[in-house]
């Protein structure tokens, strides 16, 4: 773990006020859960939970059903990470933080297509080299819960006429699974 130097007292409700510096850097946003962890050495450890973390073999899968039937590179992504990879970028894209426009998309709860007047978005805060060609925000009982993204490399931004239809039944779907 690493030390900040700020201290916090819990109040007679048993709260914490987690710093708006940490909050920002964390991606935490008011009404995000979290999951409460100890540690061996008495420690507490907050962590945001994830409700799409739970299907990562399941939307595994799913990637690489995409990727088989339409070629592309595909991701779906929880509300701050990268959850599965399938058709190439695994390594650079599994478990790496979204970027802020891809935040932003699913925070507009629209489908997202790339036209080719605006400038490529990037996929993940870690790497420019893939972009976002089709995005559709996982939606389930009013929430966001993550996103089913089509990608492309950089040099490479082509939209197909498949992926929109195919990003929104797969997000749809999603959605209701979680709802169950």
């Amino acid at each position: 773990m690493k030390a900040t130097g700020i201290v916090r007292r819990i109040d007679d409700l048993g709260r914490v006020v987690i710093p708006k510096e940490i909050r920002r850097t964390m991606r935490i946003r008011e009404g995000d859960p979290l999951e409460i962890f100890t540690n061996g050495e008495g420690g507490v450890v907050f962590q945001k939970y994830s409700l799409m973390g739970g299907l990562a073999d399941f939307s595994g899968q799913l990637c690489e059903s995409l990727h088989k039937s339409t070629g592309k590179l595909v991701t779906i992504t929880d509300r701050d990470t990268c959850l599965s990879v399938a058709g190439g970028g695994r390594r650079e894209l599994t478990d790496k933080s979204i970027s802020p426009a891809l935040a932003q998309i699913m925070e507009g709860r629209q489908i997202y297509q790339h036209q080719p007047s605006q400038p490529a978005l990037p996929v993940s805060d870690y790497t420019e080299r893939y972009v976002i060609s089709t995005a559709a925000p996982i939606l389930s009982e009013g929430d966001v819960l993550g996103c089913v993204v089509f990608l492309c490399e950089q040099d490479h931004l082509a939209v197909g006429e498949t992926e929109y239809p195919l990003a929104q039944t797969i997000a749809g779907f999603l959605g209701r699974h979680m709802e169950a």
